[in-house]
């Protein structure tokens, strides 16, 4: 069985991401140190909240350049809502610099008719490209998302799935390496979500780092 940990920096809901792994009997070890972090064979990076805080507190782990050696060095993580939007080099939501470990920025989502923001609810995503965690994934599936933000990739190819808001489709999984992230909460969309999960514990299993 890998062994995932799970880091804290006080901004993930770290309880309802236990409990999603819990279903498929993969338990998760909690993350605030190097030390810890060196144990593991794959990180999830959640979050909840705004980029320069969840900046400015990871920090305070002094994590941060063992998470961007760990992305460049090929190996798994998963990141989940704002852990996705840290990944980037910047955001649109404040000043900090992101981890930088995905060429792009975080934009604030396009003001279209009908539509509000932040954008909470169920949404379907569609697939653009493929990516272990959806292998054997239908072409479109419901999601929950809670967010305001959405990420803009230098690479077009790092998008692997989409949503509609309004008329336009913003990212809502990236891949980049080994590294995978989900804007919306997988840990929250029911039974597609879990089987994202699956997928990405599978894929683990089954491939050596």
């Amino acid at each position: 069985m890998a062994k995932i940990g799970l880091i804290d920096y006080g901004m993930g809901n770290l309880f309802s991401v236990q409990q999603a792994f819990k279903r498929v009997s993969q338990p998760l070890d909690i993350i605030c140190d190097i030390n810890t972090l060196k144990c593991c064979d794959a990180l999830i990076l959640p979050g909840v909240g705004s980029f320069d805080p969840a900046m400015n507190n990871l920090k305070k782990t002094n994590l941060i350049p063992s998470i961007i050696d760990w992305v460049n060095d090929g190996k798994p993580l998963l990141g989940i809502c704002l852990g996705l939007q840290l990944l980037f080099d910047s955001s649109e939501e404040g000043s900090s610099k992101g981890l930088g470990v995905i060429s792009g920025k975080i934009r604030k989502l396009p003001n279209e008719k009908n539509e509000r923001i932040p954008h909470i609810g169920w949404a379907p995503i569609y697939k653009t490209n493929e990516c272990p965690i959806l292998e054997n994934h239908p072409a479109s599936n419901w999601m929950y998302f809670v967010h305001s933000y959405s990420a803009s990739p230098l690479e077009q190819k790092t998008t692997v799935a989409t949503t509609k808001f309004g008329k336009t489709d913003v990212s809502s999984i990236v891949w980049h390496k080994n590294t995978g992230a989900c804007q919306f909460h997988p840990e929250k969309s029911g039974v597609a979500g879990q089987k994202l999960i699956f997928n990405w514990i599978n894929w683990l299993k089954r491939t050596k780092f």
